[in-house]
């Protein structure tokens, strides 16, 4: 068995290996009509980033993919930079006409952007004319390779029971160089996916026969991200069933995530963009989804006919009625255990480093500021976009529309749910994102810590204090003292997952779902004065 696991380990690596250094492969350049097509396509009526263009990639050189994304990026800043002069000159001799007439010729949007776009046409080689190939030899050999590194587990594991053994003494699960290594491979990609797509446009390239069936378009960088999130969450989850497999809740919560993930926000976007309707994940709340409600998106959905109007409606519903009264009946973790995207990568690829959660009273103050921060950050974004798209104004009390969301998509959408949300998996744990950033989770914590039936029930008189469940509180709850008190664990941040019973030895903590009446708020303690024992009984 250990053979085989090392055989699987050695596999992965490969896989991993190619897909990583299939970015340097193929050759890059256009020719002047495709050139020419690419500028009528996109109506570009400047002169200066044609010619800027012409003189970067119409040769008959063959550039990698790093020459023809840094010759195309400053192709751009040469155009724009050449009108910014004219607008400045014009601007100092109060020549207003000139002035205006320049700023049609500027190329608007990110440089990447443009690059990206050249890119897909002017590519050439192994990866755009062999993607089968290249699909086995990088998404193939990896999944057979984690599959044979995870199956023997089965075997391991033995008799009933969840086995962490060793979990602090090797290298990938304990902060030791192994785990550093997968941080950084993770920071880079995600600085490659968000900041510059249009290196990793062969990774495209090799997913463009399965974008191509399921949307009828070529893959972008969104989709390759798609694509990988379900097939990591695939193969993790089987490695979530093997290790939990003597708990039903577990692997029904697991099969719960996988579906939601594969069926609603990857396959249910990409049939209907196929059909010509906005491609939209139904199971994405406001404040997560947080571009929800901005300009190009609500234009997007008038213009859609009814199911544009039917996506805008189920929007506002699942945001303001479905989510509370979810939260009310069964807690967060309806939600963020069950549904969620972001905690379903959580549970399964995170599931290793679950451990490494703060447990400290620092940790829970900082989360209960920063993540609030981000909830009002939000709302207020959300406030000034509405403002300016009804009003027609560029701001709302002093803050400029764009600005703000800008600065929203940048620091929180792109930094903290992506590069540090998940990079940062194997040193800080893997809620991250969940405890510290995520506006919905904080909205629905806010729910669930004041009005909600859900609460971790405790034995106090069972516990051993083996601090299992504290050691594995993904949300840096210390559950131990909880149930060394026979106190209820009723805390905003609790998302249901459900660990911390599953490792209890005695049976001490129970998820349950009762009358209000029989909750017990965390500072109060079971038999303390103001707690009728009789009432608590009666209502289990």
């Amino acid at each position: 068995m250990k053979l085989l696991k090392q055989l699987g380990l050695v596999l992965f690596l490969i896989g991993l290996s190619i897909f990583t250094g299939s970015i340097f492969t193929g050759n890059f350049n256009l020719s002047q009509s495709q050139l020419d097509d690419f500028i009528s396509s996109k109506g570009y009526k400047s002169e200066v980033i044609a010619s800027e263009l012409q003189k970067a990639v119409v040769t008959e050189e063959a550039l990698n993919i790093i020459q023809f994304s840094s010759r195309v990026r400053a192709a751009y800043e040469a155009s724009n930079q050449h009108y910014n002069e004219l607008i400045a000159k014009y601007d100092a001799e109060k020549n207003w006409d000139k002035k205006g007439e320049q700023y049609q010729y500027k190329i608007y949007g990110k440089p990447h952007t443009l690059s990206y776009e050249l890119a897909k046409q002017a590519g050439n080689g192994p990866t755009k004319n062999s993607s089968g190939l290249w699909w086995w030899l990088t998404f193939g050999i990896a999944i057979i390779g984690a599959l044979l590194f995870i199956l023997p587990n089965f075997v391991l594991l033995g008799s009933a029971g969840i086995k962490n053994n060793a979990i602090y003494l090797e290298s990938s699960t304990n902060r030791g160089w192994i785990a550093w290594l997968v941080l950084v491979y993770l920071v880079v990609f995600y600085l490659l996916l968000y900041f510059m797509p249009d290196y990793v446009v062969n990774w495209t390239f090799i997913l463009d026969p399965i974008s191509t069936f399921l949307n009828g378009g070529e893959a972008s960088q969104w989709f390759v991200y798609g694509f990988l999130y379900c097939v990591i969450m695939i193969v993790m989850a089987i490695r979530m069933y093997i290790k939990y497999r003597h708990n039903k809740y577990q692997v029904i919560r697991t099969t719960s995530v996988l579906f939601f993930q594969i069926v609603f926000a990857f396959l249910i976007p990409e049939i209907m963009t196929s059909l010509n309707m906005p491609g939209y994940d139904f199971k994405n709340a406001f404040p997560l989804d947080y571009d929800f409600f901005f300009e190009w998106n609500l234009d997007s959905l008038r213009n859609s006919g009814a199911v544009g109007l039917f996506i805008l409606v189920w929007g506002v519903i699942l945001t303001i009625v479905i989510v509370p009264v979810m939260v009310y009946f069964f807690g967060k973790r309806w939600y963020c255990s069950w549904v969620c995207g972001c905690g379903g990568l959580a549970e399964t690829l995170g599931d290793p480093y679950r451990q490494h959660s703060n447990k400290s009273l620092n940790a829970w103050k900082l989360e209960r500021w920063v993540i609030h921060s981000v909830l009002v950050f939000s709302l207020v974004m959300t406030v000034v976009t509405l403002y300016c798209y009804f009003s027609g104004a560029e701001a709302f009390l002093g803050i400029k529309s764009q600005w703000i969301k800008d600065t929203y998509s940048f620091l929180i959408g792109a930094w903290f749910a992506g590069v540090i949300g998940t990079g940062f998996y194997p040193i800080f744990g893997n809620r991250v994102w969940c405890r510290f950033g995520c506006p919905l989770a904080a909205y629905l914590g806010l729910v669930q810590r004041f009005k909600s039936r859900f609460r971790i029930t405790t034995n106090g008189g069972q516990c051993i204090s083996c601090g299992n469940c504290s050691t594995y509180c993904e949300q840096g709850i210390d559950v131990r003292a909880y149930a060394q008190k026979g106190e209820n664990i009723v805390r905003a941040s609790c998302v249901g997952c459900g660990i911390c019973s599953a490792v209890c030895p005695r049976g001490v903590l129970k998820l349950e779902n009762g009358p209000e009446k029989g909750r017990i708020n965390p500072t109060d303690v079971l038999l303390g004065n103001d707690v009728d024992l009789m009432d608590l009984v009666n209502n289990k």
